[in-house]
C-alpha cells in the first residue's frame, strides 16, 4: 500500500498585483522629484512692469530674507562675500551680476553688496520679477 502523495509542493509568489505597485510607486516618486528642487534659492523678487533679458555670460548672487548670500546657488558667509565675488569673476573678460534680492530686505542691504561690485568694478544688474508673472 503506498501512502504518499504523487504532487510535490512548489514555492511561487504571487506576481499578478506588482505592476500595480510598481506603477505607482513610479507616479509617487516622478511627482515628487518634479516638487523639490534642491538647488533653488526661494526669493520675492521686487516686480516691474517691463523685463529685459540679458544673454551674456553671468553669476547669480542671491541674498534671502534673513540675509544668507548665495552664489550660484552656493551658501556664502557675509564676511568672505567680497573674495568669493572676486573668485567668481576671475575668469570672465566682462563680469555680469544678477543680484537677485528679497524684497524683504533694505535699500541699505543693497547698497552693501553694490559697494562691493562698485570696488571691484564688477557690472551688476538688479533682477525683478514682472507683474503678470507674480505667484
Amino acid at each position: 500500500m503506498n501512502l504518499r502523495r504523487n504532487t510535490k509542493y512548489t514555492a511561487e509568489v504571487y506576481t499578478g498585483s506588482l505592476n500595480d505597485i510598481m506603477f505607482f510607486l513610479l507616479l509617487f516618486f516622478l511627482i515628487v522629484s518634479t516638487l523639490a528642487s534642491p538647488s533653488v534659492v526661494k526669493l520675492l523678487l521686487p516686480q516691474t512692469k517691463t523685463s529685459q533679458a540679458i544673454t551674456k555670460p553671468q553669476i547669480s548672487l542671491a541674498v534671502t530674507q534673513d540675509k544668507k548670500y548665495y552664489i550660484n546657488n552656493k551658501e556664502i558667509p557675509a564676511s568672505l562675500l567680497e573674495n568669493e565675488l572676486v573668485k567668481a569673476t576671475l575668469n570672465a573678460t566682462e563680469p555680469l551680476i544678477i543680484l537677485r534680492f528679497d524684497k524683504a530686505l533694505t535699500i541699505q542691504d543693497l547698497v552693501d553688496v553694490l559697494q562691493i561690485g562698485s570696488k571691484l568694478k564688477i557690472k551688476m544688474v538688479l533682477a525683478t520679477q514682472t507683474l503678470n508673472d507674480s505667484k
